[in-house]
């Protein structure tokens, strides 16, 4: 099959990340770029010697391309739903950064304009689709260190006290969780689930804490997390504190710890007992590619969803609800926004994971 043609709605940091991904694709390939003016757009497009055609002045013109199949919505979380909604009417399937929405009520809109229209849609948690990470949330599946029964996950890092940028900046949807704590919670929520034979698992009880700084963002949190089994997760992130950024997780007869999970390597470190050893799962693929082929095998599969563990909708909605109790607790709620999303609703369980675009 032909590869998909991509196109990449915004010019930020994390696209060139992605396009480097784009280049080692078995299934996708860069096709054109969309930026708020011609000269951003162009200049990105030379680093990738993108004919000038296809360096777009505004994200709707770059929709309107009929040659694309499929975007990458980069841009700023106030901007996902509203972007990934025109994508979805443009009849692309989408690829959209994490967090998915600003909150739970954004993410179902973000979904039914998906389900509506028959796209592919994921939520861009990268460490998810890597095959390493499959391995190792088997082994907890397999019940290798016992039951697990404590979690603890750890993303931070240290802007110094600068008050500047844009995840710094409350009507963007900023903050600490919203940046890097939501890799905690996706981290909790599918080893919690894999312990008990699930793909993912929602928390009975989350509590939540936090300092707010002066642009009214969380700038270091922490979390604890209650789920079915009696399992409990420790949970922290911030702009503003460095972490050592691994899981631990510890059961009935040993534990294992994820060195560095989100810029997955597929190494992780078992002991059991007198017993440690280590296993690594080494891809001749960058990490971003993983990501960019999972949607394109989807998409030929007909899917309009991820295979797991990467993020389901089902996934992403409990992802999503977690994100919003968890800011409740500390008290950010961002410009314009009233955070009142059934903070102790559970979403609904299961996932159309073989829906067909020509269902």
């Amino acid at each position: 099959m032909k590869k998909l043609k991509w196109g990449i709605i915004g010019s930020g940091v994390i696209t060139h990340a992605l396009v480097k991904g784009l280049a080692e694709s078995e299934t996708g390939e860069l096709h054109a770029v969309s930026s708020r003016t011609q000269e951003s757009s162009d200049q990105w497009g030379e680093k990738y010697n993108l004919p000038k055609t296809k360096c777009y002045p505004s994200y709707a013109a770059m929709l309107a391309d009929e040659e694309i199949n499929a975007v990458y919505v980069a841009l700023m979380n106030d901007r996902h739903c509203e972007l990934t909604v025109q994508a979805a009417k443009a009849g692309k399937h989408i690829l959209c950064e994490k967090p998915l929405a600003m909150n739970h009520a954004e993410a179902l809109l973000m979904l039914e304009a998906c389900r509506a229209n028959k796209v592919f849609l994921m939520e861009a948690f990268m460490w998810r689709c890597h095959p390493g990470s499959a391995e190792w949330l088997k082994l907890i599946r397999d019940g290798v260190i016992g039951d697990v029964r404590l979690i603890e996950a750890q993303f931070g890092y240290n802007m110094n006290g600068k008050p500047t940028g844009t995840r710094m900046i409350n009507k963007l949807g900023g903050g600490g969780i919203m940046d890097v704590g939501c890799y905690t919670v996706s981290a909790a929520r599918a080893i919690a689930g894999n312990a008990q034979g699930q793909d993912f698992a929602e928390p009975i009880d989350m509590q939540g804490y936090g300092h707010v700084g002066e642009t009214g963002v969380d700038e270091w949190a922490a979390a604890t997390m209650r789920f079915p089994g009696n399992i409990l997760a420790n949970l922290s992130c911030g702009l503003q504190v460095s972490q050592h950024n691994q899981i631990r997780i510890y059961g009935s007869k040993g534990n294992m710890i994820v060195p560095s999970p989100w810029f997955a390597d597929g190494k992780a470190i078992i002991s059991v007992g007198n017993e440690t050893r280590e296993i690594a799962h080494n891809s001749p693929k960058s990490l971003y590619t993983h990501e960019v082929d999972m949607l394109g095998c989807c998409v030929r599969e007909g899917r309009l969803e991820a295979h797991s563990p990467g993020m389901t909708w089902a996934d992403s909605l409990g992802q999503q609800l977690a994100l919003d109790r968890w800011r409740k607790a500390v008290g950010v709620v961002f410009e314009g926004e009233t955070l009142d999303k059934r903070p102790n609703a559970h979403p609904v369980q299961g996932s159309s994971n073989a829906e067909s675009e020509n269902s």
